[in-house]
């Protein structure tokens, strides 16, 4: 399981000869062909063997690789017996929302002895994203890197590493996800927690009959590496370090930012990270764990374990050290920060900013059209069974909601009956732009806890610039929540703890260098700001990360109109468009 360079992929099926060879400007890029064959792969991880739901077998899935430019055709070809839908996460698809992939948003889902190909071009981004099944739980097994290269002679902003390495960090479940979520949502309560966290795909030494399943991260001293870190884990942020070792911050959601220095980072569900490790001038004799572990704000279960991987130095060649004695090398720990380190993730955040240099400028909107003020926790729904008491709180069942408006799925997709213009009965252009009830937010909780239901979506003129401010509520106890916004990135212009004042604290938004972002956290007892731009048409999903509270409500959706150019318009959905 040792470290290697990017080459392109062993399953990248074939890259068409058009635009290898006969393309004028190189410039525009060439088009890639992937094929996707989901199907059942039994997988044994501490000592439990189960089968799972697997892209071409492997876990994790295939990586992806691609330039700035280039074209994607992914064929999904679905073998197994649940419906399944692909996300790429972070890809703006520009007009492509029918590739975007979330189930009843933007597409039905494919079928049993179905297959639907994504067709997208990347525009404008380079780095590290990921894709996942945006169905279910499914993406607990169905997730693989996207690693996006710059344009051919283009330069990385920094030192261009030895060596790049995807780590992508998951989580484990002995039992079948998708039945763990089915009997949370019929009785109301909490779902089982995970049995351990991965490092691509393995748990480690910490875990019991798990030494076996170790990922191996080989390297040289005196080398420059470039970790392309990514939390697929289902519902925890984590924090990550090498001991011994400084990570140098480089890229987040496939943006650059200013380097900075740091022992350890945070990563939410759904965000990317890139580093930069330096690895030591000398043999140092040692060996040296990487940790992640989880950050934890809420109330509920959660699993208090911790993934680890081995960073291992290359021996040298003078037959000094043989592989044996590496077991006897002394092993360095490092020390993360405690699980409910708020003012760790806090300043760790703080110090992201966008590069904002003349090749990489940071367009943050500085006029707002339309601002929004959207509340986001948990909250509770009454049992679906007269005489059934649920696990949730008060008998109740465990509800999560924007706005008090817990998203009902369509049986049709949003971005279809958009389109065509049937969205009678599907989905209301009503959600609220403000809480309907205001209340202290982050302070005592209101007596009535319950949610409202509804498919509800905003409507946005092309080109409108959006100010939106999310914050956090302390209805069932304050937590910190990753949203997710697909179609676009955003400016995280501003965040603090309370109740968020609009009379102050937009005196203090940054709107010269923020962070440039598709996923963001929610500080626990506090808000976030952000700023997006409405260029893109189409049906955007905008939902926590973790996965627990979007199978609870915590999502909501965006409808951006066609602008009045042909390039500023939605393109027709594809032929193969998977039927509900």
């Amino acid at each position: 399981m040792g470290a290697s360079i990017l080459p392109l992929p062993t399953f990248l099926v074939f890259v068409s000869f058009f635009a290898l060879y006969l393309l004028p400007d190189p410039v525009l890029g060439i088009t890639r062909h992937y094929k996707f064959d989901i199907k059942l792969q039994n997988v044994t991880r501490l000592c439990h063997t189960k089968s799972i739901v697997s892209v071409n077998g492997q876990f994790p899935g295939p990586r992806i690789v691609a330039r700035e430019g280039d074209q994607l055709l992914i064929k999904v070809v679905n073998h197994v017996s649940n419906n399944i839908s692909i996300h790429w996460h972070g890809i703006r698809q520009l007009r492509s929302g029918w590739a975007d992939g979330p189930a009843y948003i933007t597409q039905c889902p494919i079928q049993t002895g179905q297959s639907y190909v994504y067709n997208f071009t990347i525009v404008g981004q380079r780095g590290t994203l990921w894709w996942h099944a945006h169905i279910s739980w499914l993406r607990s097994t169905l997730y693989g890197p996207i690693v996006i290269l710059p344009k051919r002679g283009v330069p990385y902003p920094f030192a261009k590493p030895y060596k790049e390495v995807p780590i992508i960090f998951g989580e484990w479940f002995n039992a079948d996800p998708e039945a763990i979520i089915t009997q949370a949502l019929q009785t109301g309560g909490g779902p089982n927690v995970s049995d351990a966290y991965t490092i691509n795909g393995l748990p480690g030494p910490l875990y019991n009959c798990s030494a076996k399943d170790t990922f191996k991260l080989k390297v040289k001293p005196g080398k420059t590496y470039l970790l392309r870190l990514i939390n697929a884990a289902l519902n925890d942020e984590l924090f990550f370090s090498i001991a011994n070792h400084t990570l140098t911050v480089v890229d987040v959601d496939a943006i650059y930012v200013k380097p900075f220095e740091t022992e350890t980072l945070l990563i939410t569900p759904g965000q990317t990270t890139n580093v930069l490790v330096k690895t030591k001038p000398n043999y140092p004799s040692a060996t040296f764990l990487m940790t992640a572990r989880p950050y934890v704000t809420g109330q509920g279960t959660f699993d208090n374990s911790t993934v680890a991987g081995i960073l291992e130095y290359e021996s040298p060649s003078n037959g000094m050290h043989s592989s044996i004695s590496i077991k006897k090398l002394p092993l360095f720990k490092p020390i993360l920060p405690a699980l409910n380190d708020t003012s760790f993730a806090t300043n760790f955040v703080s110090k992201l900013r966008s590069l904002d240099s003349a090749e990489y400028p940071a367009k943050v909107p500085q006029k707002v059209d339309k601002h929004f003020f959207f509340t986001v926790g948990l909250g509770t729904s009454p049992c679906q069974h007269k005489n059934q008491t649920c696990q949730g709180p008060n008998g109740t069942m465990f509800a999560a909601s924007v706005n008090n408006v817990s998203f009902a799925m369509p049986t049709t997709a949003l971005l279809q009956s958009h389109f065509f213009g049937q969205s009678n009965g599907v989905y209301s252009p009503e959600f609220p732009s403000t809480p309907i009830m205001p209340f202290n937010y982050t302070g005592n909780p209101p007596n009535n806890t319950m949610v409202s239901n509804g498919t509800k979506v905003v409507v946005l003129p092309f080109n409108t610039s959006v100010e939106l401010v999310m914050q956090d509520t302390s209805i069932l106890g304050a937590e910190s929540h990753p949203l997710h916004l697909h179609g676009f990135n955003f400016f995280v212009v501003g965040q603090g703890f309370g109740n968020f004042d609009p009379s102050k604290d937009p005196a203090n938004f940054n709107l010269v260098d923020p962070v440039e972002r598709n996923t963001v956290g929610v500080p626990s007892g506090g808000w976030v700001a952000i700023r997006f731009l409405a260029d893109n048409p189409g049906v955007w999903f905008m939902h926590c990360h973790l996965e627990v509270h979007t199978s609870w409500g915590l999502k909501m959706a965006w409808i951006v109109l066609d602008g009045k150019l042909p390039n500023q318009k939605l393109l027709p959905p594809p032929a193969d468009l998977p039927k509900c």
